[in-house]
Protein backbone atom coordinates (compact mmCIF):
# COMPACT_ATOMS: atom_id res chain seq x y z
CA UNK A 1 0.00 0.00 0.00
CA UNK A 2 2.93 2.52 0.09
CA UNK A 3 2.47 2.64 -3.53
CA UNK A 4 -0.65 4.58 -2.64
CA UNK A 5 1.09 7.08 -0.42
CA UNK A 6 0.56 10.86 -1.69
CA UNK A 7 4.30 12.38 -2.47
CA UNK A 8 3.57 15.67 -4.00
CA UNK A 9 0.88 18.05 -3.71
CA UNK A 10 -0.68 20.71 -5.31
CA UNK A 11 -0.31 24.48 -4.44
CA UNK A 12 2.32 23.24 -2.20
CA UNK A 13 6.22 22.80 -3.54
CA UNK A 14 6.95 20.45 -0.33
CA UNK A 15 7.58 17.15 -0.94
CA UNK A 16 6.14 14.60 1.28
CA UNK A 17 7.86 11.06 0.77
CA UNK A 18 7.15 7.76 1.55
CA UNK A 19 7.00 6.66 5.54
CA UNK A 20 10.81 5.33 6.62
CA UNK A 21 9.53 2.55 8.00
CA UNK A 22 8.35 1.36 4.08
CA UNK A 23 10.52 0.11 1.57
CA UNK A 24 11.37 1.93 -2.21
CA UNK A 25 8.11 1.60 -4.49
CA UNK A 26 8.72 1.06 -8.01
CA UNK A 27 7.01 3.34 -10.28
CA UNK A 28 4.19 1.72 -12.69
CA UNK A 29 3.59 2.93 -16.64
CA UNK A 30 1.23 1.46 -19.37
CA UNK A 31 3.37 0.21 -22.31
CA UNK A 32 1.59 1.17 -25.51
CA UNK A 33 2.83 -0.52 -28.80
CA UNK A 34 1.34 1.25 -31.97
CA UNK A 35 2.80 -1.62 -34.37
CA UNK A 36 0.08 -4.07 -33.20
CA UNK A 37 -2.86 -1.85 -32.12
CA UNK A 38 -5.30 -2.40 -34.30
CA UNK A 39 -7.54 -0.23 -33.00
CA UNK A 40 -10.48 -1.76 -32.20
CA UNK A 41 -11.41 0.74 -29.36
CA UNK A 42 -11.39 -2.25 -26.42
CA UNK A 43 -9.41 0.37 -24.35
CA UNK A 44 -11.72 3.35 -25.12
CA UNK A 45 -14.75 1.21 -24.03
CA UNK A 46 -13.90 -0.51 -21.03
CA UNK A 47 -12.34 2.88 -19.86
CA UNK A 48 -15.62 4.47 -20.12
CA UNK A 49 -17.35 1.14 -18.61
CA UNK A 50 -14.95 1.12 -15.45
CA UNK A 51 -14.98 4.75 -14.37
CA UNK A 52 -18.66 4.94 -15.38
CA UNK A 53 -18.51 7.75 -18.10
CA UNK A 54 -20.93 8.66 -21.29
CA UNK A 55 -19.60 11.03 -23.57
CA UNK A 56 -21.95 12.41 -25.78
CA UNK A 57 -22.68 10.30 -29.14
CA UNK A 58 -20.77 12.80 -31.94
CA UNK A 59 -21.25 12.86 -35.55
CA UNK A 60 -19.03 11.80 -38.37
CA UNK A 61 -16.57 14.13 -39.16
CA UNK A 62 -14.63 12.60 -41.75
CA UNK A 63 -12.67 9.84 -39.35
CA UNK A 64 -13.36 6.74 -37.38
CA UNK A 65 -12.04 8.51 -34.96
CA UNK A 66 -14.93 9.03 -32.45
CA UNK A 67 -15.35 11.61 -30.50
CA UNK A 68 -12.50 13.62 -31.97
CA UNK A 69 -10.94 14.57 -28.60
CA UNK A 70 -10.75 14.20 -25.05
CA UNK A 71 -13.54 15.11 -22.50
CA UNK A 72 -14.68 15.05 -19.10
CA UNK A 73 -16.67 12.16 -19.90
CA UNK A 74 -13.92 10.85 -22.33
CA UNK A 75 -10.50 9.93 -20.45
CA UNK A 76 -9.09 7.20 -22.98
CA UNK A 77 -9.31 7.88 -27.24
CA UNK A 78 -8.29 5.75 -29.89
CA UNK A 79 -6.88 8.37 -32.05
CA UNK A 80 -7.20 7.74 -36.00
CA UNK A 81 -3.73 9.11 -37.93
CA UNK A 82 -4.51 8.62 -41.78
CA UNK A 83 -0.74 8.74 -43.04
CA UNK A 84 0.54 8.49 -46.27
CA UNK A 85 3.98 7.22 -46.92
CA UNK A 86 5.32 6.16 -50.21
CA UNK A 87 2.14 7.09 -51.83
CA UNK A 88 0.51 4.00 -49.57
CA UNK A 89 -2.32 4.29 -47.27
CA UNK A 90 -1.94 3.06 -43.75
CA UNK A 91 -3.25 4.04 -40.36
CA UNK A 92 -1.47 5.07 -37.46
CA UNK A 93 -3.21 4.47 -34.36
CA UNK A 94 -2.66 6.18 -30.91
CA UNK A 95 -4.14 5.40 -27.32
CA UNK A 96 -4.57 8.58 -25.78
CA UNK A 97 -5.05 9.17 -22.19
CA UNK A 98 -3.26 10.95 -18.98
CA UNK A 99 1.09 10.47 -19.74
CA UNK A 100 1.30 10.18 -16.17
CA UNK A 101 4.59 12.51 -16.22
CA UNK A 102 7.35 12.47 -13.37
CA UNK A 103 7.04 16.57 -13.67
CA UNK A 104 3.07 16.93 -14.01
CA UNK A 105 2.68 20.43 -15.58
CA UNK A 106 -0.92 20.16 -14.12
CA UNK A 107 0.55 19.79 -11.02
CA UNK A 108 2.92 22.41 -10.93
CA UNK A 109 0.38 24.65 -12.75
CA UNK A 110 -2.44 24.31 -10.04
CA UNK A 111 -2.84 26.72 -6.98
CA UNK A 112 -5.10 24.93 -4.75
CA UNK A 113 -3.37 22.88 -2.16
CA UNK A 114 -4.37 18.93 -2.76
CA UNK A 115 -6.08 19.68 -6.00
CA UNK A 116 -3.68 17.62 -8.09
CA UNK A 117 -1.35 15.17 -6.50
CA UNK A 118 1.30 11.94 -7.34
CA UNK A 119 1.26 8.98 -5.71
CA UNK A 120 4.96 7.16 -4.75
CA UNK A 121 4.17 4.67 -7.77
CA UNK A 122 4.12 7.58 -10.20
CA UNK A 123 0.73 7.81 -10.76
CA UNK A 124 -0.86 11.95 -10.99
CA UNK A 125 -4.56 12.61 -9.98
CA UNK A 126 -6.99 14.95 -9.50
CA UNK A 127 -9.33 15.46 -6.22
CA UNK A 128 -12.61 17.02 -7.84
CA UNK A 129 -13.81 18.12 -4.37
CA UNK A 130 -10.92 20.14 -3.58
CA UNK A 131 -10.70 21.87 -7.69
CA UNK A 132 -12.35 24.99 -8.40
CA UNK A 133 -12.40 24.78 -12.35
CA UNK A 134 -9.76 27.48 -12.84
CA UNK A 135 -8.87 25.41 -16.21
CA UNK A 136 -4.94 25.98 -15.57
CA UNK A 137 -3.94 22.37 -15.42
CA UNK A 138 -6.01 22.33 -18.66
CA UNK A 139 -3.72 25.14 -20.29
CA UNK A 140 -0.27 23.90 -18.63
CA UNK A 141 -0.65 20.17 -19.58
CA UNK A 142 1.26 19.90 -22.91
CA UNK A 143 0.04 16.78 -24.18
CA UNK A 144 -3.69 18.97 -23.49
CA UNK A 145 -5.04 15.92 -21.72
CA UNK A 146 -7.33 17.44 -19.04
CA UNK A 147 -10.42 18.76 -19.29
CA UNK A 148 -13.03 20.68 -17.65
CA UNK A 149 -16.93 19.87 -17.14
CA UNK A 150 -19.43 21.42 -18.28
CA UNK A 151 -21.82 20.36 -15.37
CA UNK A 152 -19.61 20.82 -12.28
CA UNK A 153 -16.96 23.15 -14.18
CA UNK A 154 -14.07 20.40 -12.67
CA UNK A 155 -11.13 18.97 -14.07
CA UNK A 156 -10.87 15.27 -15.20
CA UNK A 157 -8.54 13.26 -16.54
CA UNK A 158 -7.50 9.28 -16.75
CA UNK A 159 -6.55 8.19 -13.25
CA UNK A 160 -4.34 4.95 -14.02
CA UNK A 161 -7.35 3.41 -12.97
CA UNK A 162 -6.33 3.99 -8.90
CA UNK A 163 -8.76 2.38 -7.70
CA UNK A 164 -8.04 -1.01 -9.39
CA UNK A 165 -4.15 -0.85 -9.06
CA UNK A 166 -5.04 0.02 -4.66
CA UNK A 167 -6.83 -3.64 -5.32
CA UNK A 168 -3.35 -4.85 -7.03
CA UNK A 169 -5.32 -5.12 -10.85
CA UNK A 170 -4.23 -3.22 -13.86
CA UNK A 171 -5.99 -0.48 -15.53
CA UNK A 172 -9.12 -1.95 -17.31
CA UNK A 173 -8.00 -0.43 -20.31
CA UNK A 174 -4.62 -2.75 -20.39
CA UNK A 175 -7.16 -5.76 -19.22
CA UNK A 176 -9.33 -5.87 -22.46
CA UNK A 177 -6.24 -5.62 -25.11
CA UNK A 178 -6.45 -8.22 -27.01
CA UNK A 179 -3.19 -7.74 -29.07
CA UNK A 180 -0.93 -7.12 -26.89
CA UNK A 181 -0.63 -3.52 -27.80
CA UNK A 182 -1.07 -2.08 -23.86
CA UNK A 183 0.91 -3.65 -21.12
CA UNK A 184 1.27 -3.27 -17.76
CA UNK A 185 3.72 -3.13 -14.97
CA UNK A 186 6.56 -1.23 -13.71
CA UNK A 187 8.48 1.03 -16.01
CA UNK A 188 11.64 -0.90 -15.90
CA UNK A 189 10.23 -3.83 -16.39
CA UNK A 190 8.13 -1.42 -19.38
CA UNK A 191 11.08 0.02 -20.61
CA UNK A 192 12.82 -3.75 -20.73
CA UNK A 193 9.89 -4.80 -23.00
CA UNK A 194 10.20 -1.61 -25.49
CA UNK A 195 13.81 -1.98 -26.06
CA UNK A 196 13.47 -5.97 -27.09
CA UNK A 197 10.23 -5.09 -29.47
CA UNK A 198 12.45 -1.97 -30.88
CA UNK A 199 15.20 -3.98 -31.48
CA UNK A 200 12.68 -6.39 -33.22
CA UNK A 201 11.27 -4.06 -35.00
CA UNK A 202 14.83 -3.36 -36.48
CA UNK A 203 15.34 -6.75 -37.25
CA UNK A 204 12.49 -6.67 -39.10
CA UNK A 205 13.53 -3.66 -41.51
CA UNK A 206 11.91 -0.85 -39.31
CA UNK A 207 14.96 0.49 -38.59
CA UNK A 208 12.53 3.79 -37.33
CA UNK A 209 11.27 2.28 -34.94
CA UNK A 210 11.74 3.83 -31.28
CA UNK A 211 10.31 4.55 -27.81
CA UNK A 212 8.28 7.96 -27.07
CA UNK A 213 9.35 8.60 -23.46
CA UNK A 214 10.17 12.31 -23.15
CA UNK A 215 12.73 13.57 -21.22
CA UNK A 216 11.38 17.52 -21.53
CA UNK A 217 8.65 15.71 -18.54
CA UNK A 218 10.97 13.88 -16.41
CA UNK A 219 9.73 11.04 -18.20
CA UNK A 220 6.03 9.02 -18.35
CA UNK A 221 4.33 6.79 -16.89
CA UNK A 222 2.70 5.36 -20.50
CA UNK A 223 5.60 4.56 -22.56
CA UNK A 224 4.93 4.34 -26.12
CA UNK A 225 6.73 2.46 -29.20
CA UNK A 226 6.34 4.37 -32.87
CA UNK A 227 7.44 2.64 -35.95
CA UNK A 228 8.78 5.93 -36.53
CA UNK A 229 10.03 8.09 -33.46
CA UNK A 230 11.52 10.72 -35.64
CA UNK A 231 7.88 11.99 -36.19
CA UNK A 232 5.78 11.75 -33.48
CA UNK A 233 3.79 14.36 -34.70
CA UNK A 234 2.75 11.81 -37.07
CA UNK A 235 0.95 9.91 -33.94
CA UNK A 236 -0.74 12.81 -32.82
CA UNK A 237 2.11 13.43 -29.73
CA UNK A 238 4.21 16.69 -29.52
CA UNK A 239 8.11 15.68 -30.44
CA UNK A 240 9.76 17.69 -27.46
CA UNK A 241 7.03 18.50 -24.81
CA UNK A 242 8.45 20.03 -21.67
CA UNK A 243 6.96 21.47 -18.66
CA UNK A 244 7.07 25.21 -19.06
CA UNK A 245 9.10 27.74 -18.27
CA UNK A 246 6.08 29.64 -16.01
CA UNK A 247 5.07 26.49 -14.08
CA UNK A 248 8.90 26.46 -13.32
CA UNK A 249 8.97 29.81 -12.26
CA UNK A 250 6.06 30.13 -10.41
CA UNK A 251 6.92 26.65 -8.45
CA UNK A 252 10.37 27.29 -8.02
CA UNK A 253 10.98 31.13 -7.73
CA UNK A 254 7.53 32.59 -7.41
CA UNK A 255 5.57 31.15 -4.60
CA UNK A 256 8.71 30.90 -2.27
CA UNK A 257 8.79 34.47 -3.06
CA UNK A 258 5.59 35.62 -2.41
CA UNK A 259 5.78 33.17 1.14
CA UNK A 260 8.36 35.19 1.94
CA UNK A 261 6.92 38.62 1.27
CA UNK A 262 3.63 37.88 2.69
CA UNK A 263 5.36 37.02 5.94
CA UNK A 264 7.79 40.60 4.97
CA UNK A 265 4.80 42.50 5.00
CA UNK A 266 3.64 40.81 8.43
CA UNK A 267 6.57 41.91 10.22
CA UNK A 268 6.60 45.37 9.32
CA UNK A 269 3.04 45.96 9.92
CA UNK A 270 3.72 44.35 13.47
CA UNK A 271 7.27 46.67 13.77
CA UNK A 272 4.74 49.44 12.60
CA UNK A 273 2.25 49.09 15.30
CA UNK A 274 5.05 48.69 17.86
CA UNK A 275 6.87 51.87 16.91
CA UNK A 276 4.46 54.15 15.35
CA UNK A 277 0.62 53.14 16.72
CA UNK A 278 1.84 53.56 20.21
CA UNK A 279 3.18 56.92 20.00
CA UNK A 280 0.17 58.26 18.49
CA UNK A 281 -1.88 56.59 21.32
CA UNK A 282 0.35 58.55 23.60
CA UNK A 283 -0.03 61.74 21.78
CA UNK A 284 -3.74 61.42 21.47
CA UNK A 285 -3.80 60.77 25.51
CA UNK A 286 -1.63 63.89 25.43
CA UNK A 287 -4.02 66.00 23.36
CA UNK A 288 -7.42 64.93 25.46
CA UNK A 289 -5.46 66.12 28.58
CA UNK A 290 -4.24 69.56 27.54
CA UNK A 291 -7.97 69.94 26.64
CA UNK A 292 -9.14 68.95 29.83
Amino acid sequence: MSARDIILRSGTSELTPPAQARHAVDKVAKLFDATLCTGCKGCQVACSEWNDLRAEVGTFQGSYQNPMDLSSECWTLMQFHEVMDDNKFHWNFTHTACMHCDEPSCLMACSTEGAIFQRADGTVDFDADKCIGCGYCTTACPFSVPKLSPKDHKAYKCTMCSDRLAAGLEPSCVKTCVTGALKFGTREDMLFLAEQRVAQLHANGKTKAGIYNPAGVGGTGMIMIFEDITNPEAYGMPKDPVVSKPNTLKQDWLKPLGTAGIIGMAGLALVHRIAVGRNRVQEDEQNNGSEE
